[in-house]
């Protein structure tokens, strides 16, 4: 299915036309339903963003579960469900097709009638993670991870508003090798790889650096971490509520500060 679904001959074929392509070569039980399932997106929000001069105060992150790109909207906390639904079928159906299965929290948005109703109406499967089975939606988490870091750096580096540089992170995002599908997600989408401006290609090293942030954590919970006299290190800026550091606050202030040179260490791990 793999093969069939990314292969640049196929070019992301629809369930219909990649379940008649399978079936001349091969068979097994449900094997309509296995391709079905293997169509379908992720989504989640990133929240509590400071508003910008559009207005714009919250990101709606869409991910395709198979090629793992994404969408990153920007929009209004108090945006009504008509345009949420507007939103969604200018940039996401307009443009892909209307998915298998959508799997998402249980934000109210996405528990709304008016939000069942319409994927009712587009024979869109909607499958809502509970409260004990959060990975259930964990593809979108993964991705705003990523997002909040490329985000950060863009804000702090180049200035104005996060807005004003999602395009060019979510091309960034997109340009970037994902190691899941072994190769960048717009590649896998659209069957060939895509040239990058010099601009983009900094946003694309941000990127690569937010990758090595979060393969250090989960490095550091596998082994201590222990410095020497003369290292340098970063210090972590433990979040205060309602504090502002480095003119910016909440998710996109930074979340270390230095480098410092260690002088001297005072304990195991105490410098």
């Amino acid at each position: 299915m793999d093969e069939t679904h990314k292969s640049k001959y196929s070019v992301h074929p629809g369930a219909d036309k990649m379940y008649y392509d399978l079936r001349d070569m091969y068979w097994w039980h449900e094997m309509k339903k296995d391709i079905d399932e293997y169509k379908g997106i992720a989504m989640d929000f990133v929240t509590k963003l400071h508003r910008t001069s559009s207005e714009h105060d919250i990101i709606w992150v869409i991910v395709d579960r198979l090629t793992k790109s994404a969408h990153f909207l920007p929009m209004r906390e108090d945006y009504k469900m008509d345009r949420l639904a507007r939103l969604y079928l200018n940039e996401i159906v307009a443009r892909h097709g209307v998915p298998i299965s959508i799997i998402s929290n249980r934000d109210s948005r996405f528990t709304s009638r008016f939000w069942q109703s319409m994927q009712e109406a587009l024979r869109t499967r909607l499958d809502m993670s509970t409260t004990y089975h959060h990975q259930t939606d964990g593809q979108s988490e993964r991705t705003i991870q990523t997002l909040e870091d490329m985000l950060r750096a863009c804000v702090l580096d180049f200035r104005g508003s996060w807005d004003v540089h999602l395009p060019l992170v979510e091309f960034s995002y997109n340009n970037n090798y994902h190691s899941s599908v072994r190769c960048a997600s717009f590649e896998a989408l659209y069957g060939r790889k895509c040239r990058s401006p010099i601009m983009w290609a900094e946003i694309k090293d941000r990127l690569k650096a937010a990758h090595d942030r979060q393969k250090s954590y989960a490095d550091k919970r596998r082994k201590p971490l222990e410095f020497s006299v003369g290292d340098y290190v970063l210090l972590k800026v433990s979040p205060w509520k309602g504090v502002v550091r480095f003119g910016k606050k909440r998710k996109l202030a930074p979340r270390f500060v230095g480098p410092f040179e260690i002088i001297e260490k005072v304990g195991h791990v105490a410098y």
